[in-house]
């Protein structure tokens, strides 16, 4: 009798220790983060004349720089990309606003960004930090507009606020599939969870 409980006891052990691992997330799951590449747009102020400049100014980076960071055929030279078009995308955008007769110019810059938990049509980003290329427009005070530049989920929607979902093919199977996949939801909160305990602790 004593030998059949060890037994059982071993055998549910081995069950709980194979249930834990299907569901944390692996190095692959947790690339998710270093394979993205956002863009993040911030109007200088919520007034109606400022918020329409900010989409006028998202639509023309998107037109512009399409076909650059399209070219990318990895997270690692789409950050490549976008770090050499920093000061391009910085003049050009402050010659925008002048055309606009705006009376502020913009800073621009690629670095670190945390961003919450985003929901788009049938996808799900994770918070937490991703590589982001940051258009702040005069005093940046009003509302942000945020996309994914990399994989290209926004650069053909121009006037749309939420991308296409075929773009999401350019993540890996298993980042697809923890961000699509409601079976793997249990996966996608851990990350969550061990982003917000790196954030935390940086």
């Amino acid at each position: 009798m004593k030998k059949g409980k060890e037994f059982l006891f071993t055998v549910i052990m081995m069950l709980c220790i194979t249930l834990v691992i299907a569901i944390m997330p692996t190095e692959k799951d947790a690339a998710i983060y270093t394979d993205t590449v956002r863009l993040h747009i911030l109007a200088s102020s919520d007034s109606e004349a400022d918020q329409n400049v900010k989409y006028e100014i998202r639509d023309r980076i998107l037109r512009k720089y399409a076909a650059v960071l399209k070219n990318a055929h990895s997270p690692d030279k789409a950050k490549e990309n976008v770090a050499a078009l920093t000061e391009s995308i910085e003049k050009d955008v402050g010659d925008w606003l002048k055309e606009y007769g705006c009376d502020y110019g913009c800073t621009v810059t690629v670095g670190t960004e945390w961003y919450d938990t985003r929901k788009y049509e049938d996808f799900t980003l994770p918070k937490g930090y991703y590589t982001s290329l940051c258009v702040m427009l005069g005093k940046a005070e009003g509302k942000n507009w945020w996309c994914v530049m990399y994989p290209p989920l926004c650069l053909d929607i121009a006037s749309e606020d939420a991308p296409p979902d075929a773009g999401v093919m350019g993540y890996t199977k298993e980042e697809y599939a923890l961000i699509s996949n409601e079976e793997y939801q249990i996966k996608f909160k851990i990350l969550e969870l061990f982003s917000d305990a790196f954030s935390k602790n940086g």
